[in-house]
């Protein structure tokens, strides 16, 4: 027995015996339509016609369409299922773009704008606290060392 399903019109080959008089529960493989398939009488007319096949081009349906994954895979996917902010009712919540590396370029100019400050105030650091000369002359050999190893590294 060939049977079609009524939402895609993909067509099934059944054996005969597995649709009983009383019906069957059927799902198409392809689109998980399911319907109730009841056996089709076929008449035999003993003129002989000729069949005459149409190809239909069918339209491609679109697997990621709210509509389809609701009725397929019971998913609901609309806007209001987002997660609203509730600390400032009546403001809309706007996404920031600042990524991981943004955070890290504007790590990188704080620091470079504080050894900056450090080297220009150096002298008078060290006339009002004469002990930090010492920390600071080391943390700017440190500096000199990483910056050797860096240009090192990349020659």
């Amino acid at each position: 027995m060939l049977v079609a399903c009524n939402s895609c019109q993909k067509k099934f080959i059944v054996p005969d015996s597995a649709i009983t008089v009383t019906g069957r529960l059927v799902q198409c493989g392809s689109c998980g339509n399911k319907w109730t398939q009841y056996p089709v009488k076929e008449e035999k007319s003993k003129s002989v016609i000729k069949k005459v096949t149409i190809k239909k081009t069918r339209p491609k349906k679109n697997l990621y369409t709210p509509e389809y994954l609701q009725k397929k895979h019971g998913l609901l996917i609309n806007s209001s299922n987002k997660k609203e902010d509730t600390s400032t009712p009546g403001k809309t919540r706007r996404k920031s773009n600042f990524g991981f590396y943004s955070y890290v370029i504007i790590l990188f100019v704080f620091l470079g704008s504080m050894f900056g400050i450090l080297n220009l105030t150096k002298e008078i650091i060290i006339l009002k606290y004469p002990f930090a000369e010492i920390y600071i002359s080391y943390l700017y050999e440190v500096i000199d060392i990483i910056k050797i190893t860096i240009v090192e590294f990349i020659n």
